[in-house]
Order: structure tokens, then C-alpha cells, then sequence
């Protein structure tokens, strides 16, 4: 056993710098004369993407970093003011409030989409949602209908409909972008991509472990930011590589999220943001432990199915990704998932 530490507070610290280098990056986007694309995280398509120039832009993440930071009460009932209902999605209304705000968000000012791409298969709001933000920046909407997946196996069928629109999404990112699919840039994307994911996927696994080394909940809801934001770049790489060895050392010296885990769980849903903190600590003083949670695969099933980014299969590949999220995979599956 070494004695050393050195990794401690590398997933965390790391993280944080990669995000707000990611923001950087959007909020100089129009001045350096980027096209800046709004995507969802499920089945997020960034790769594809990024290989025309896009800046990727998730409303998503916008929301929940404004709720996490008490922030978002303002931007809703901003949405409220021009008519949306109070039942509507927390996520849509922050991000239309902050829209008619002027997008000065805590994080940064978020740029005006070139394009749109509702890549989203959960529900039909997110549709909704997207359509709003096409009339309001007066901006191109790309609708990726992706197939429900209902059985064990999916349809050779529904995958071949799936690369169709992706097909028809490259004309129309050439129409907008006035660039070709960098064919170079899209493999180096995918091989990047499929790295980050093979490292996440051992991350994960590690939750086997006694105690456990990190919570499968609320603490992996800052170690996934990077595979769901910036998947595909080769510092994500580096970042899981980073977080393998914080939470190796963690499991030698015996290390845990809480001084005795006394109970281990697994979570379904999504964390009240504005109060994730407070819901944490609720767990840490019963000494429970998330060891897995739905969340964490709500952008991937990559360590539920093994479906991977794959070089040799562009097209192909980004489809099976694109289908096999959490939320588009059909109830019995789920709770298959969760009961193994």
C-alpha cells in the first residue's frame, strides 16, 4: 500500500476545469465565427457534430447547473410571465426564462444556435421544447426520430432508420455549416469517444467494491459530466484515466463517501437540483451508499448492453448509441436493469 494520495480531488477539480473551459469555448463561439449546435443528452449525437465545427451546446445542462445554483427560480417564472403553465418541465421554462433574460447564465452567456438537433427519445416536451427555441431564434430544428427500443433485440430495421436521418442531417450541417463532413475528425471523434467509454464503464464497476469508493449518485453526477459533454474529445480520456487512479487509491486505503457505509442502494430518477446537497447529506448520515443509480445511464446503457462508438461503423454505431439510453429503453427493460 502506498502512502501517497496524489489523486485525491482530481475528478472534481479536473472536472470543473473542463467545464468551464467548455463554457469559454461557447461564449466565443460567435466571435470566432463557430456554428454552435443545441443538443439533449440522450443519444446526444456530438460526435457527428463537433466533425463540422459545431460548438455543442446542452440546455440541459444549462438548467440543472442554474438549479443547482438556486438560480433557476427567476428564469421560471419568467417562462410563467408569457403564459407557461406551472406544470410544465422545470428544464424547459428555465431555459425559455433564460432566453427572454438575455441567456446571462451563472456559468456564462450562452451563444444563439446556428441549428438544432432534438436528438431527445424520453418525452414529447423535449420536442415541444425545441420547436419553441427554433421560433424564438428563428433557427433550423433537426427532429432525430429515434425508435422506442421495446424488445431484447433491436430491429436491423430500426437501426438502418436511424442512419437514414443521420444521412440526412450531414446535408443539412453542410447546408449550414457550408462545410463537408470531415470524414478524419469524425473517426478520431468515435475512437476518443469509445476510449472515454470503455474507462467509464470501469469507474462504474468499481462501486462493487467494499465500501464502495465513490457514490453511484451524487457524487457521479459531476464524474459523468465529461462522457456526456465532451465524449469524443481526447482530454475526457485523460479525465477518466485521472479518476481511475483517484478512486484506486481510494479503494487501497479503504476510502469511502462516508466514514462507515452501512447500507448499500441503488437510485432511480433524477437528483432534486436545487437541493442536491441537503439530499446528500440525508444519505451520508443514515451511512448510505449509492452503488448504482438509473442516472448515470440516462445518456448511455454503454455497461447495460455494451454498445460502443466504433471507427469502422460511424453511422451504425452512433444509431445503437443513440437508441440504447435509459430513458428510451422500454419499462420492463428497465426494471430488469435495476432488479440485476
Amino acid at each position: 500500500m502506498t502512502d501517497t494520495l496524489a489523486w485525491q480531488g482530481f475528478g472534481r477539480r479536473r472536472q470543473k476545469e473542463m467545464l468551464k473551459q467548455w463554457w469559454k469555448n461557447l461564449e466565443t463561439a460567435p466571435e470566432r465565427g463557430q456554428p454552435v449546435v443545441y443538443l439533449f443528452i440522450s443519444g446526444a449525437i456530438e460526435e457527428l457534430m463537433r466533425a463540422f465545427g459545431f460548438e455543442v451546446a446542452l440546455p440541459e445542462v444549462t438548467a440543472l447547473n442554474c438549479a443547482v445554483r438556486q438560480a433557476s427560480a427567476r428564469f421560471i417564472l419568467r417562462s410563467e410571465d408569457i403564459g407557461y403553465s406551472q406544470d410544465v418541465c422545470g428544464y424547459v421554462k428555465n431555459d425559455i426564462g433564460l432566453l427572454l433574460s438575455g441567456n446571462a447564465s451563472p456559468m456564462g452567456k450562452l451563444p444563439p444556435p446556428s441549428l438544432l438537433v432534438c436528438n431527445y427519445s424520453g418525452c414529447t416536451t423535449y420536442v415541444k421544447w425545441f420547436e419553441a427555441l427554433a421560433e424564438f431564434y428563428d433557427a433550423p430544428l433537426f427532429v432525430l426520430d429515434v425508435p422506442y427500443v421495446r424488445l431484447d433485440e433491436v430491429p436491423a430495421s430500426d437501426i438502418d432508420y436511424v442512419v437514414g436521418q443521420l444521412e440526412e442531417l450531414i446535408e443539412v450541417c453542410e447546408r449550414v455549416t457550408g462545410r463537408s463532413l470531415d470524414e478524419a475528425q469524425l473517426e478520431r471523434q468515435l475512437i476518443h469517444a469509445r476510449d472515454a467509454e470503455e474507462l467509464w464503464v470501469k469507474v462504474l464497476e468499481l462501486c462493487k467494491h467494499r465500501p464502495a469508493p465513490f457514490d453511484a449518485y451524487f457524487e457521479a453526477v459531476y464524474f459523468m459530466a465529461p462522457i456526456y459533454i465532451l465524449r469524443g474529445l481526447p482530454e475526457t480520456v485523460d479525465y477518466y484515466a485521472g479518476l481511475m487512479k483517484e478512486l484506486g487509491e481510494r479503494i487501497e486505503h479503504g476510502m469511502g463517501p462516508v466514514p462507515e457505509e452501512r447500507f448499500r442502494v441503488v437510485v432511480e430518477g433524477p437528483p432534486p437540483w436545487p437541493y442536491l446537497r441537503d439530499f446528500w447529506d440525508m444519505f451520508r448520515q443514515w451511512g448510505a451508499v449509492t452503488v448504482a443509480s438509473t442516472y448515470t445511464k440516462v445518456g448511455g446503457l454503454w455497461d447495460a448492453c455494451g454498445v460502443r462508438h466504433d471507427p469502422n461503423r460511424p453511422l451504425e454505431s452512433i444509431a445503437e448509441y443513440a437508441m440504447h439510453c435509459y430513458v428510451n429503453w422500454s419499462l420492463a427493460r428497465r426494471r430488469r436493469l435495476i432488479l440485476d
